[in-house]
């Protein structure tokens, strides 16, 4: 870790950056007042994105997970550390992250060894209290999320702070060079990194960080929820009627034409459509409706239980307009299409069809997840499509894939959980 950071460069900027944040508190209470008129919870609990709890566990792991994808990422190390003995309070900015984390690990909540917050704020007060209050052994930040005030308050606290089933893809460490570069300075405040790949290890490297481990993708070693996945093989054939099906997974906002154009110039098959975001569910119904597909919402045809309670004749599309049941809606396909790769944003993970033996087809921009998609590629595992014509004719006539290739792949990259674990206590003596 660099011995001067932050540069004198850095800590001006903070100021700044600082007094900015301050100045647009008001505009922070609209957008979760205004995201909370869509999801209560965004506004719910508005004391811990201050750095105020009712109560507080002591001394536990420490798990920031911001949304949905990065809590399911941790879920296998949380597991792991879990059976070490450790305490985890994990925090998350969305709803959807904290539902994952109520959801997946209610029965260690209500035994006091899980608690679930919102991350605070950036505002150095927040911090101060959420760092007094809980004394986190260390922190384990998933993902990319680089914030300025939770890296500058951890190193005050002596709270060692590290970048988890980290990435740092090509474009945005070309991007974070750019300008005053200050984003990058701000890798330097971490402790050290668990990385996804060489790769990501050599740009974190770039930037002067130090104590780097290279341990793979968690989400290899996700938990696999068998019960969605017996009520996905229970009510297959009576969605399906018996036609090769594709299930299209986190789709989001500006690419729907592109999908829903590819459904209706296909005959015989049947897809099963899940959005990204919750507060999309009514918007992607009205275009499924605008643009004459056959479409049933699961919200409307099963129960609690995912159990058909009843069946619109002739569907060709299943909305799938729930949280926390991707699994399901995985076991109800032959193939995947993975959402986000046809905006610049870029694509969302390919892992979790691959862990159910399912073939994946992606778009054109997998930056966001060029480990491990790249090498599934290679494996012939997943196709990458560069255009809606190419999209089109990969479902039309799909690749060939047989389990023995995915297995191959799976058992080529899987183990993230045990190397991090065995790779936490080095990186705390360095």
């Amino acid at each position: 870790m660099p011995t001067n950071f932050p540069s004198p460069k850095l800590r001006l900027a903070l100021i700044g950056y600082s007094f900015l944040w301050w100045l647009l508190l008001p505009l922070a209470m609209l957008y979760l007042w205004r995201r909370g008129r869509k999801d209560p919870l965004y506004f719910q609990h508005l004391g811990e994105r201050f750095g105020r709890y009712p109560t507080t566990l002591k001394s536990p792991v420490w798990v920031h997970a911001v949304s949905l994808g990065e809590m399911r990422s941790a879920t296998p190390l949380i597991r792991g550390l879990l059976a070490q003995g450790e305490r985890i309070v994990t925090t998350h900015f969305t709803p959807a992250g904290r539902r994952e984390a109520l959801r997946e690990f209610a029965t260690e909540i209500a035994a006091g060894t899980v608690q679930v917050i919102w991350v605070p704020l950036e505002y150095g007060f927040a911090y101060r209290r959420f760092l007094s209050q809980f004394t986190p052994k260390y922190g384990l930040v998933m993902e990319i999320e680089i914030w300025p005030r939770m890296i500058m308050a951890c190193r005050k606290h002596g709270t060692p702070l590290f970048m988890c089933n980290a990435q740092y893809p090509k474009k945005s460490f070309e991007k974070d060079q750019q300008g005053l570069g200050l984003r990058a300075a701000l890798v330097g405040g971490f402790a050290g990194a668990f990385v996804k790949s060489t790769a990501h290890h050599d740009r974190c490297a770039a930037l002067g960080m130090k104590n780097i481990h290279i341990t793979g993708e968690l989400r290899f070693d996700q938990p696999i929820p068998q019960s969605q996945l017996d009520a996905a093989a229970t009510c297959r054939d009576a969605l399906t009627k018996g036609r090769q099906s594709f299930t299209l997974t986190s789709v989001v906002e500006g690419e729907d034409a592109i999908y829903i154009d590819m459904i209706r110039q296909t005959k015989g098959l049947f897809f099963t459509y899940v959005p990204r975001a919750p507060e999309r569910f009514d918007e992607v119904a009205e275009m499924l409706r605008a643009a004459g597909l056959r479409y049933a919402r699961r919200s409307e045809i099963l129960d609690g239980n995912l159990v058909l309670t009843t069946l619109t004749p002739d569907v060709d599309v299943l909305l799938g307009d729930s949280m926390g049941e991707m699994y399901f809606y995985l076991g109800l396909c032959d193939q995947v299409i993975v959402g986000g790769g046809f905006v610049p944003k870029g694509a969302h993970n390919v892992i979790e069809p691959l862990a159910l033996k399912k073939p994946v087809i992606v778009g054109p921009h997998i930056w966001t997840i060029e480990y491990p998609a790249n090498e599934a590629i290679a494996a012939g595992v997943c196709h990458n499509v560069h255009s809606a014509d190419e999209l089109l004719a990969a479902v039309q006539t799909p690749q060939s894939v047989t389990d023995t290739q995915i297995d191959a792949f799976y058992a080529a990259h899987a183990g993230g959980v045990a190397r991090t674990l065995a790779a936490i206590p080095k990186a705390l003596k360095d």
